[in-house]
């Protein structure tokens, strides 16, 4: 049986790309113009992760496409809108790294409270025979602020009541059910908050989210966690919060323009810096490359798919 032809938006991970051997016949971007041409006109299927970019161009390019597969739960880098008006569907893979970006959360907040990098140096290089680390803070009791309050973000608050943390968020719209203060707005939230996490979706409708008047609302004595994605974070503005002490200090691990940080972000003593790896387990990594298969095979057996994006869930 002849093998379906299948774009890879990025290199796919060992974790898959046995599974899609299997299936579809693999071709990988980047390709030059006339490559991509030539295979266009046989390219059904779209995988790629989080970070992938599936533009409108790119989809009005394959007439035969049918199905785009993300690994990843954030899809921002898709023309969903453009793939509907084709009737693609488009599917992620969510719920399976809930756990692992809400255990990074709590693991950024410790390390930049407790200062275990410096602490880390400290030890490595002899300096502690010179005498002890400089005071760190106590995590412990503070007030934590999430901006979203979806699956993660609700697993981030019941690792932070373990500390004893007096948990609020903020989002489009109040969750009664759920036991903590609602704020309407990210800079309302900022001001009443020690720890500010971000976990809330990509794209357009967040982008600088948090903005100069957030981080002014956090003050001198904040600390600015991103988990989400790196254009919800007005970066400039970040860089100059930190550089003038506005806020005590940031642990990211995302990046308006990855793998590119800026050198004033990278020199920072008051950052903790980490590259992108909220999902970055082994059996995460692979549940979710698990996952955009199981997308792609039922779609081409003709069965219901097990994670389609919002947008494309039938009601």
């Amino acid at each position: 049986m002849a093998k379906i032809d299948l774009l890879a938006a990025t290199k796919p991970s060992p974790l898959i790309a046995p599974q899609l051997q299997e299936a579809f016949e693999i071709h990988e971007l980047p390709l030059e113009p006339a490559a991509l041409a030539a295979i266009a006109p046989r390219i059904r299927a779209i995988t790629g992760g989080g970070e992938s970019r599936i533009s409108a161009e790119l989809i009005a390019q394959l007439p035969a496409l049918e199905v785009i597969s993300i690994m990843g739960v954030g899809y921002d880098g898709v023309d969903v809108a453009a793939a509907k008006d084709r009737g693609i569907p488009v599917t992620h893979t969510p719920d399976v790294l809930n756990d692992d970006v809400a255990d990074l959360a709590l693991a950024l907040m410790l390390g930049i409270s407790r200062q275990l990098v410096q602490a880390d140096a400290h030890v490595r290089t002899g300096a502690w025979q010179q005498g002890p680390l400089a005071l760190g803070r106590k995590m412990s009791g503070a007030r934590l602020g999430l901006v979203g309050i979806g699956r993660i973000g609700q697993g981030i608050a019941k690792r932070a009541e373990a500390f004893g943390m007096q948990v609020a968020y903020t989002a489009r719209n109040a969750r009664p059910e759920l036991p903590y203060a609602y704020f309407p707005d990210a800079a309302a939230l900022a001001a009443q908050s020690d720890y500010l996490v971000v976990i809330t979706p990509g794209g357009n409708a967040t982008r600088h989210l948090v903005n100069a008047e957030v981080l002014r609302a956090l003050g001198p004595k904040g600390i600015l966690v991103n988990v989400a994605r790196g254009s919800v974070v007005d970066q400039s503005a970040l860089v100059e919060a930190l550089e003038q002490q506005a806020i005590a200090g940031a642990a990211l691990d995302v990046f308006e323009s990855e793998p590119d940080v800026p050198e004033r972000l990278r020199r920072l003593p008051n950052v903790l810096l980490s590259p992108h790896i909220g999902s970055a387990t082994t059996s995460t990594r692979q549940a979710m490359a698990d996952l955009t298969a199981a997308n792609l095979r039922a779609h081409f057996a003709g069965q219901p798919l097990p994670s389609p994006v919002p947008e494309c869930r039938q009601a």
